[in-house]
C-alpha cells in the first residue's frame, strides 16, 4: 500500500489538543514537479508555435531584418520611404534616439512579417500546382522542374511536421458537371445499357436541377471552412455508425516480417512505449512532400466517445501515463517521474510489474474492453476508472499469445497474426482509444487504430519512427533485456478498481456476443510476393499503383467473372485539413485491358492507352458526399445521389506507406521491413485488400473477406493475385528465360 500512501499529499486528524496536519514531502515534490513539467511543455508548444507560425521565415529572420534596416538608416538613407518618420511621430516616447531605434524596429517587424504573408502566398500558389503527381514516370516537363526549383526556394530551412499548414491551399470545389462525367465513366463498365442509360437520365435531370442550388452551398461553406469536406466526412462516414467499430472500422499495423528485437515482453513494451513518447515530444521531421500535419495533433490522448446518435471524439492536451490491459485487469501506467521521462529499462522494469501481479480481476473487469467493440452502447457507470483509460496517452495490451510468422506454417501464423491484431479477443483491445499497443509474449508486437480521428498514413508515420527508434536508436543488451537504470524508489503501476454492477455485465455479455460473431466470420489471408517489386514495374516505365490495381480486377474478375465498383484510398492531405478520397480505379481502360488479356488478344497500343489513361483524376466521391449532405440537411431528396450513395464497394483497397521518413537504410538492413496492416471487408459479398510496395523486390498483401459468404474466399483471391502478378510480368517480359516462366506462359495458354 506504500504508493497509495505516495498519493496522499497531507493528512490531518482532530485531536484533544488542536489539528495534527501531517504533510507528505514526497507527494508535494511531485506536484511541483508536475507543475513544472506541465508549462515547460507549454513554453514548448508556444515555441513550436512560433517556429511553424512565421514558416517559411524562421524567427532569427526577424534580427537580421532589423539590422539590416538599422544599418541602412545609419548610412543616411531612407528604406521606408518616410514610414518610419511617420511611426516616429506616433510613438509616446521622449528621447529622439529611443524614438529613431523603436520606430525602425516596428518598420522592420512590419517588413518582415510582409516577406513572411509574401512568401507564404507564393508557396500555397505553388503548392495548388499537382500536375507533378500526373507525368509519365521517368519523365518531367519543364514546367515541373521550374516548380520543383520555386518550391525549394520558397521552402526556406528544413520543414517540420507542422511547417507547411498555413501554407496549404484548400480543397476547390469542383464543378458539378465535371463530377457527374467522371461518375458516368466510372460506372459504365458496371452496367448494362439500359441501366446506364437511366443512371445517365438521372445525372442529367440532378444536374440541371437540384445540383446547382447545393453547389451554391457548397461553395459558401468552402468560402469560410478550412476544408469542406472534412468535418462532414468525421461525422457521417465515422462518427454516426451505430454498428461496431472492431473489424468494420479500425483497422491494424504489424511488427517486422523477419525480425523480433527481443523475445521478451517487458522489454520489448519499454522500447516501444519509450519511442512512442519520444515521437510525442521530439519535433519530428515532416514527410517527402508537403502534407497537411492536422490530423497529427490528436494522435495522443485521445478517444471516440458513443453518444445517443452520433459518437464524438475527445481530445486532452496532455498526458503523463498508458493504460494497460493484462489477463482481465487494467492498470494505470505513469511514464514520468520527477518530471522526467522514463527510461526504457525502467518502463520494462514497471512492466514487468504488471506481468508478475498476481491478482484476479473484479467480477465483470475481465471482458470489459467488449464494450468497446460490440454496438455503440453509452455507459455512465465506473466513470472514474473509464475516465482513467479514456485519458489515458494510448492504450497497451500484454497479450499472453505468441504470434509472428513462425512455426511449421509461417504463412497460416501470419493470417493469426492479422485477426490478433485486427479483433483480439474482443475483449483484450480498447477500440475507442486513437490507437492501441499489443505486445505479444514472445516479444511481436503490432497496433490496432480507431479510424474517426485521423487515416492510416498519420499512424503509419507514427509506427514506422516507433519500430525504427526501438530496433536502431534504443537497442537491447546481450540478455535481450533494455539498455539503462532503473530507480528503484519508482512507485508501482496502479491497479485501476470496478464497480460495476450486475446490469452493466448484462451489456457486456451483450456486447461481447456480437463482437464475437462478427470476429469469427472475418476470413483473412496475409502473404508476401516476392518475385518481383516496384523495382521490375519502374522498368515497364509504369506506376507500381496502377499495376497493383489492374492486378487486383483482374484476380477479381477471374475470380468472380464479373467486375465491380473497386474502392481505392487516395490522400487529399496535399490540401489543408485534407482527409481521404476515392478513386474509382475500375474504369472502361481497365476493363477493356482485362477482356482484351483474357482473350489473348492484347497488343501494345491497348496496354500504353490503358497505363496512360490510369494518370488522370478520376477524384469525385468527396463532391457527390457532400452534395448529399446539403440535401439532407435542405430536407430533399435526390434519386440520382440516393442510388450513388449506396452502391456497394465489392472491393475495397488500399496502399499501406511505407518510409514516409527514411529512418533507416532498407537496402543495408532488408531484413527488417514491416508487414504493413490491414482492415476488415466493407461489403458483406467483397473483399478488403491493403498492400504495400517494400524496397524494390516484395509486395505485402493483406486481403479479407467474410466467411458466411460462400462466393469469397480469402486464399483463393490471394492465389488469384500472385497468377494475376506473374501473368501481367510475362505480358510486359515476354522474353523471359527463367524456365518456370515458360512453364506459366503454357499455363496461361492452357487456360
Amino acid at each position: 500500500m506504500a504508493e497509495a500512501h505516495q498519493a496522499v499529499a497531507f493528512q490531518f486528524t482532530v485531536t484533544p489538543e488542536g489539528i495534527d496536519l501531517q504533510l507528505s514531502h514526497q507527494a508535494l515534490t511531485e506536484i511541483y514537479l508536475s507543475v513544472l513539467r506541465s508549462w515547460k511543455k507549454r513554453l514548448i508548444r508556444l515555441k513550436n508555435s512560433v517556429i511553424t507560425g512565421v514558416y517559411p521565415a524562421s524567427p532569427s529572420s526577424w534580427l537580421f531584418v532589423v539590422i539590416a534596416i538599422l544599418a541602412t538608416m545609419y548610412t543616411r538613407s531612407d528604406p521606408s520611404m518616410g514610414l518610419i518618420a511617420k511611426i516616429q511621430e506616433h510613438l509616446p516616447v521622449r528621447y529622439a534616439q529611443c524614438q529613431t531605434v523603436l520606430s525602425a524596429v516596428l518598420f522592420s517587424t512590419m517588413l518582415w512579417l510582409s516577406l513572411i504573408f509574401t512568401m507564404r502566398m507564393c508557396l500555397k500558389q505553388l503548392l495548388s500546382y499537382h500536375r507533378w503527381m500526373f507525368e509519365p514516370r521517368g519523365k518531367m516537363t519543364n514546367t515541373t522542374k521550374v516548380w520543383l526549383t520555386l518550391v525549394r526556394i520558397f521552402s526556406g530551412r528544413q520543414p517540420l511536421l507542422y511547417s507547411y499548414q498555413g501554407s496549404l491551399p484548400n480543397l476547390p470545389v469542383p464543378a458539378v458537371k465535371d463530377t457527374i462525367k467522371r461518375y458516368l465513366e466510372s460506372v459504365q463498365p458496371l452496367k448494362n445499357p439500359e441501366e446506364f442509360e437511366r443512371m445517365t437520365s438521372l445525372a442529367a435531370n440532378f444536374e440541371s436541377c437540384l445540383g446547382n442550388r447545393l453547389q451554391w452551398y457548397l461553395k459558401l461553406k468552402a468560402l469560410w471552412a478550412s476544408n469542406y469536406v472534412s468535418d462532414w466526412w468525421e461525422e457521417y462516414i465515422y462518427l454516426r455508425g451505430r454498428g461496431p467499430i472492431m473489424v468494420n472500422s479500425n483497422y491494424y499495423g504489424m511488427d517486422f516480417l523477419y525480425v523480433t528485437p527481443t523475445p521478451l515482453q517487458a522489454a520489448r513494451a519499454g522500447n516501444t512505449l519509450h519511442a512512442a513518447f519520444m515521437y510525442r515530444r521530439n519535433r519530428v521531421p515532416g514527410t517527402v512532400i508537403p502534407l497537411c500535419a492536422a490530423q497529427c495533433e490528436r494522435i495522443f490522448n485521445t478517444t471516440r466517445t458513443p453518444g445517443e446518435e452520433t459518437d464524438s471524439v475527445q481530445h486532452w492536451q496532455d498526458s503523463d501515463y498508458v493504460a494497460v490491459y493484462h489477463r482481465g485487469r487494467y492498470f494505470r501506467l505513469r511514464m514520468y517521474s520527477a518530471g522526467r521521462l522514463l527510461s526504457p529499462r525502467e518502463v520494462e522494469s514497471q512492466v514487468q510489474k504488471i506481468l508478475d501481479d498476481p491478482s484476479s480481476p473484479s467480477p465483470g473487469e475481465e471482458k470489459l474492453g467488449a464494450l468497446t467493440a460490440g454496438d455503440r452502447l453509452i455507459v455512465n457507470q465506473m466513470v472514474r476508472s473509464l475516465d482513467c483509460i479514456e485519458k489515458a496517452a494510448f492504450f497497451v495490451t500484454l497479450d499472453d499469445d505468441e504470434q509472428g510468422m513462425m512455426g511449421e506454417d509461417p504463412a497460416a501464423s501470419l493470417d493469426r497474426y492479422a485477426k490478433s491484431l485486427l479483433h483480439g479477443k474482443c475483449y483484450d483491445r480498447w477500440f475507442d482509444k486513437s490507437f492501441s499497443v499489443v505486445i505479444y509474449k514472445n516479444g511481436k508486437n503490432g497496433l490496432n487504430a480507431e479510424h474517426s480521428w485521423a487515416d492510416a498514413p498519420v499512424v503509419a508515420h507514427l509506427w514506422e519512427y516507433v519500430l525504427a527508434t526501438d530496433s536502431f536508436q534504443l537497442g537491447y543488451n546481450e540478455e535481450g533485456h533494455c539498455k539503462g537504470e532503473v530507480d528503484s524508489s519508482l512507485a508501482r503501476p496502479q491497479r485501476l478498481s470496478w464497480d460495476i454492477p450486475p446490469e452493466c455485465q448484462e451489456k457486456i455479455a451483450q456486447s461481447l456476443s456480437i463482437a464475437q460473431a462478427l470476429a469469427d466470420d472475418v476470413d483473412f489471408h496475409v502473404f508476401s510476393f516476392r518475385d518481383f517489386g516496384k523495382g521490375m514495374i519502374k522498368k515497364f516505365r509504369i506506376s507500381p499503383d496502377a499495376f497493383i490495381q489492374l492486378v487486383l480486377q483482374l484476380a477479381y474478375y477471374r475470380d468472380r467473372g464479373a467486375f465491380c465498383l473497386t474502392y481505392e484510398a487516395s490522400m487529399t492531405r496535399l490540401f489543408r485539413e485534407g482527409r481521404t478520397e476515392t478513386v474509382r480505379s475500375c474504369s472502361n481502360e481497365s476493363c477493356a485491358f482485362i477482356r482484351a488479356l483474357e482473350g489473348g488478344e492484347v497488343g501494345d497500343n491497348l496496354t500504353s492507352k490503358y497505363f496512360l489513361k490510369q494518370s488522370s483524376e478520376k477524384h469525385q466521391s468527396l463532391h457527390l458526399f457532400c452534395l448529399y449532405v446539403v440535401s439532407k440537411y435542405l430536407g430533399v431528396e435526390s434519386p440520382f445521389l440516393n442510388e450513388v450513395l449506396s452502391e456497394p464497394w465489392r472491393l475495397s483497397t488500399s496502399q499501406t506507406p511505407v518510409q514516409q521518413v527514411e529512418l533507416f537504410d532498407l537496402v543495408n538492413h532488408p531484413e527488417y521491413v514491416s508487414c504493413g496492416g490491414g482492415f476488415g471487408p466493407v461489403a458483406d459479398d467483397g473483399y478488403g485488400v491493403s498492400y504495400s510496395i517494400v524496397g524494390e523486390n516484395m509486395i505485402n498483401f493483406h486481403i479479407s473477406c467474410k466467411h458466411s459468404c460462400p462466393q469469397t474466399d480469402s486464399h483463393k483471391y490471394g492465389g488469384l493475385i500472385r497468377q494475376a502478378l506473374l501473368d501481367l510480368q510475362l505480358l510486359f517480359c515476354p522474353d523471359q528465360k527463367d524456365p518456370s516462366k515458360a512453364d506459366l506462359r503454357q499455363t496461361k495458354k492452357d487456360m
